[in-house]
């Protein structure tokens, strides 16, 4: 069975919006885009190209696709990896693509995603996508987590957690701290949720 991995920047409360820019998403009047900027570093890099570099198809949503799309088949250079994945977008209104290996999830997305993770394949990393995250959440398909943790608070914007995901457990796989402060974690599925 393929795995489904999100991965993402995130702020110390939660926050995914426009991390790459300010003018990345503003919708809800975000105005803090490019969040991520002053906390690159090596060490950071260096995870980034080695998540980028392991075989994957992409599982995203419209907005995230309405980015990718026009920049990443020009930029075959700097991520030969997204070009060659099997793209599948959330989205019942984009109905043809010129991005190659793009496929269009319409209607029950949740089933239709199922059924994706049943079929042989490469593992379908999330990017981004913070309502499809959230569809995901509810309908407790999520495998993994690997998130960058910044030293920073935004107050508003789209989270990664808000009400109505499934209660469930992860474990810690992997983690390391940039010289920037930047948390860089793995979580993976664990069996139960413990309560004391």
């Amino acid at each position: 069975m393929r795995k489904i991995i999100v991965i993402e920047f995130i702020t110390m409360d939660g926050i995914i919006q426009g991390p790459g820019g300010p003018n990345e998403d503003t919708s809800g009047g975000f105005l803090h885009g490019g969040w991520i900027g002053p906390y690159s570093d090596e060490a950071q890099s260096t995870v980034i190209r080695q998540q980028m570099n392991t075989p994957f198809d992409l599982l995203i949503g419209r907005h995230t696709y309405d980015i990718w799309a026009p920049y990443w088949p020009h930029n075959d250079a700097i991520w030969p990896g997204v070009n060659r994945a099997i793209k599948y977008v959330a989205s019942n209104t984009v109905t043809e693509s010129k991005w190659d290996e793009t496929l269009f999830l319409k209607g029950d997305v949740a089933t239709h995603i199922r059924e994706i993770k049943q079929s042989a394949g490469r593992d379908l990393h999330v990017y981004g996508s913070a309502q499809l995250v959230q569809t995901l959440l509810a309908h407790d398909l999520v495998d993994e987590f690997w998130l960058k943790i910044h030293p920073i608070i935004c107050g508003t914007g789209k989270r990664l957690f808000s009400d109505g995901a499934v209660p469930t457990a992860f474990r810690v796989t992997k983690c390391a701290v940039t010289t920037t402060g930047v948390i860089m974690v793995n979580y993976a599925r664990a069996v139960t949720i413990q309560t004391t």
